[in-house]
């Protein structure tokens, strides 16, 4: 019997572990994006005539930061379902 209910309280803080990784990598990955958002435009601001260069930089590194957070909550839905 308390075989059973330590392996129950075991699988519930895998779900808070897990929810908990895939909120921090949510939080990471929206302040990873403000930061080159913001740094984006002040360069922009500095530089207008090399718009477009730091435009495509902007996208191309935002999307690798939503790689990145979309496959760190997976893993963590993964672990969660285990």
């Amino acid at each position: 019997m308390f075989i059973l209910e330590a392996m129950s309280l075991g699988k519930g803080l895998g779900l808070v572990g897990a929810a908990l990784g895939a909120g921090i990598a949510a939080i990471g990955a929206g302040m990873g994006i403000g930061k080159i958002g913001s740094s984006s435009v002040e360069s922009m601001a500095r530089q207008p005539e090399h718009k477009g260069d730091i435009r495509g930089a902007m996208i191309l590194t935002a999307a690798f930061v939503e790689g990145v957070a979309l496959f760190s909550v997976v893993v963590c839905l993964l672990i969660s379902f285990q």
